[in-house]
């Protein structure tokens, strides 16, 4: 089988970047209190959306790194000096 080394470690590498961060925003989604002024509201709700947006992108990440180790399974290097296709002329 063939399999593109460098591409299948970016590949894993980028999932692994990717589940990282995921884990780590789950960790330190903000949370809200009880008795919040209107100012904490508005800003934890955009806090909100801000850790909710770095999820998504840490998803895109861990979608591209997936797609990138299923194409290493298909890929195929380039030969250095390798044989050349001969093209002959057909006959008249």
């Amino acid at each position: 089988m063939l399999i593109d080394k460098r591409m299948i470690i970016v590949g894993i590498v980028m999932i692994i970047a990717g589940i990282v961060i995921l884990l780590y925003l789950t960790e330190v989604t903000p949370m809200g209190k009880a008795g919040m002024t209107d100012d904490e509201k508005i800003n934890l709700l955009l806090a909100e959306r801000e850790n909710s947006d770095y999820r998504t992108l840490s998803g895109i990440l861990i979608g591209f790194g997936f797609l990138l180790v299923l194409i290493s399974f298909g890929a195929r290097r380039k030969r250095k000096g390798g044989t050349e296709k001969i093209e002959k002329k057909p006959s008249q």
